[in-house]
C-alpha cells in the first residue's frame, strides 16, 4: 500500500515537473513563428516603400546656365524641347560678380516648351589669379565658353563665338544625337536682362532657318532690312551659324562696331532673309532717356543698359520676379 502510494506521487511530480517544460516549448514556438512574421512584414514594407521611391525618382535637371541636362536612365521618358537656344553672355574674365548674379537671374527662368543654356563668353584668360577662379567656376557651373582670342569688343571676337560654335558642338554623343545641338543662337551684352518666357513666345511662330532677330539699328527705323540688329542682343539661327564659319565675307571683315560688322556680314552674304524686328519690345533702360529708350512695359523681351545694381533692382521688382517666392519659416522678407 505504501508503495502504491509512493508510486503515485511520484508519477503526480513527474507530471508536475513535465508541466514547465511544455510551456517552455510552446513560448519558444510562439517567439520564432512571431520573429517569423515580423521579418516577413518588414521585407515586405522595405519592397513597397523601394517600388515607390522608384516610381517618384524624376528626371532632374541642371539648370546652370550650363546645358540642362537629363538623367541618361529617363531621357527617354521626356518630351523633347520644341526649342533649343543657345543664350551667349558677352562679358569679361573678371567679371565674377556679374556672372553670379545673371545665374540667379537666369536660372529661375523656366520658359515652357524651351531649352535655353546659358553660356558666358570671354577670350583667352591671362593670369594665374583668372586660371584658379574661373576653374573653379567651370567645375561649379561648366556654363564658360573661353575663346581663343584677345580680350575686345570690336576686333573680331563676335566673330571666333560664332565661328568657333560648330566645333564645339559637333559631338552628337554630347549633344543626346541632335544635329543641329541648337535652333538659334544669341550674342548678348551682361548688362541685358532677357525675359526668357516672352524671348520663347516671340519665337515660336517664326522660322528655324535663315533668322536673323532683335533690335534694329538706327533707332528710328523699323525695317529691319535696311540696318542691322542691335548688339544688345541678337540672334540668328544654326544654320548661319554653320555659314559664318566658312564665310570668307565674314572672316576677312573683323574689325568695326561689332554689331554694325554683324550686319554687313548678313547683307553682303544675302543671309538672314527671315528678319524680325523685335522693336519695341526689347528697348534701352530709361533712363537716362535716348530714342532707343522707354519706361519699362509688360510685354518685355529685353531691357539693355543695365549698368549698376539699382536699375537691376528696379527692374526685376517691375516685373515681380520674386513672387514665387516659397513662405517658409526660415526667412522673413519684410
Amino acid at each position: 500500500m505504501k508503495t502504491t502510494k509512493r508510486a503515485m506521487m511520484t508519477n503526480s511530480s513527474t507530471r508536475l515537473d513535465r508541466r514547465p517544460s511544455l510551456s517552455k516549448i510552446s513560448y519558444t514556438i510562439f517567439t520564432v513563428v512571431f520573429l517569423f512574421l515580423f521579418v516577413c512584414v518588414w521585407f515586405s514594407i522595405t519592397e513597397v516603400q523601394f517600388e515607390v521611391l522608384k516610381k517618384l525618382s524624376v528626371p532632374m535637371y541642371s539648370f546652370t546656365s550650363s546645358n540642362t541636362s537629363l538623367i541618361e536612365e529617363n531621357s527617354t521618358q521626356i518630351t523633347p524641347p520644341d526649342m533649343r537656344i543657345l543664350l551667349g553672355v558677352s562679358t569679361l574674365p573678371n567679371s565674377y560678380n556679374r556672372r553670379h548674379f545673371l545665374r540667379l537671374v537666369y536660372g529661375i527662368q523656366s520658359p515652357k516648351g524651351a531649352q535655353v543654356d546659358l553660356k558666358f563668353i570671354f577670350c583667352n584668360l591671362t593670369n594665374d589669379d583668372q586660371r584658379v577662379l574661373i576653374a573653379l567656376e567651370i567645375m561649379r557651373y561648366d556654363d564658360i565658353i573661353i575663346l581663343n582670342c584677345e580680350e575686345n569688343m570690336n576686333r573680331g571676337k563676335t566673330y571666333t563665338y560664332f565661328s568657333s560654335l560648330p566645333e564645339m558642338f559637333n559631338n552628337t554623343e554630347e549633344q543626346n544625337g541632335k544635329y543641329p545641338p541648337y535652333d538659334f543662337v544669341v550674342k548678348a551684352d551682361d548688362d541685358t536682362y532677357f525675359r526668357l518666357e516672352s524671348l520663347v513666345e516671340s519665337l515660336k511662330p517664326l522660322p528655324k532657318e535663315d533668322l536673323y532677330y532683335g533690335f534694329v539699328i538706327p533707332c528710328s527705323s523699323m525695317d529691319p532690312f535696311k540696318h542691322y540688329m542691335s548688339g544688345m542682343g541678337f540672334l540668328v539661327s544654326w544654320d548661319i551659324v554653320e555659314w559664318i564659319r566658312t564665310a570668307a565675307i565674314a572672316r576677312e571683315h573683323l574689325v568695326g562696331p561689332e554689331d554694325r560688322v554683324f550686319g554687313d556680314w548678313m547683307r553682303r552674304g544675302k543671309r538672314g532673309q527671315n528678319r524680325f524686328n523685335a522693336k519695341w519690345s526689347m528697348y534701352n533702360y530709361p533712363q537716362p532717356p535716348s530714342p532707343c529708350a522707354h519706361d519699362l512695359v509688360p510685354d518685355t523681351i529685353a531691357v539693355h543698359l543695365l549698368k549698376n545694381d539699382e536699375k537691376w533692382i528696379k527692374t526685376l521688382k517691375f516685373f515681380n520676379v520674386t513672387d514665387n517666392l516659397k513662405p517658409s519659416k526660415l526667412y522673413r522678407l519684410s
